[in-house]
């Protein structure tokens, strides 16, 4: 992966446009969270990310440490997936040099990006029929977040896929087509390994593009 300096974001953010992404919702729709019960989880952030040419966008990690907040959870609707077979997502980590990606909760583990689907109504218990709304991405999937490009493909139809009890689709495949058909949300979460989308900030001032989103 390429380095690039900080003193670049601006004008890598308007010159590199975004492929394939034109099926992809403006930044308009993308929501910074998870907001639960009137609470937004990733703390020193904006309610959602910023555009960028060519149908992309981007957000600023909070930085220099856990204090300055955290990103959690940026997520849209994307409707029913039914009949979708596979999710293929570019993304680039734009950071200044010794740049330290930290995990809030477990800041000893290293920081990654994922990708997370989630049933419409969740009641965010994660009991009883709830427990099968939260779908996580193989864990081997999981990108470190590192400075350059980067792409994730995950199949919809993987049996690794976990839920948020740790269920697996390969043995809760018929609770995880249901959540495919009634889709309420869609998207990445920052984190760490136990602990996907409970956030990360970084150390010095970074970024992170979104190039392309595609649901195909």
């Amino acid at each position: 992966m390429t380095k690039r300096p900080i003193a670049s974001l601006a004008v890598l953010a308007l010159a590199l446009p975004a492929a394939g992404s034109a099926a992809m919702p403006g930044a308009q729709s993308w929501e910074i969270g998870p907001v639960i019960r009137g609470k937004n989880y990733s703390q020193g952030m904006p309610a959602a990310p910023y555009p960028t040419r060519g149908g992309g966008w981007a957000f600023d990690f909070p930085a220099p440490d856990a204090a300055a907040g955290h990103v959690h959870y940026v997520t849209f609707d994307p409707g029913s997936l039914r009949g979708k077979s596979r999710l293929v997502v570019r993304y680039r980590i734009d950071a200044a040099p010794g740049t330290r990606f930290v995990p809030q909760q477990y800041p000893d583990r290293t920081a990654t990006v994922a990708l997370y689907m989630q049933r419409r109504g969740d009641s965010w218990t994660a009991k009883g029929a709830y427990r099968y709304y939260r779908w996580y991405a193989p864990v081997a999937t999981m990108n470190a977040l590192a400075p350059g490009e980067a792409e994730m493909i995950v199949r919809l139809d993987d049996p690794d896929w976990s839920s948020v009890m740790a269920d697996r689709a390969s043995t809760h495949r018929a609770a995880m087509d249901v959540a495919l058909d009634d889709m309420g949300r869609i998207g990445l979460v920052f984190g760490s390994a136990g602990g996907r989308g409970h956030g990360v900030f970084a150390t010095r001032p970074a970024r992170f593009t979104l190039l392309s989103f595609e649901i195909r």
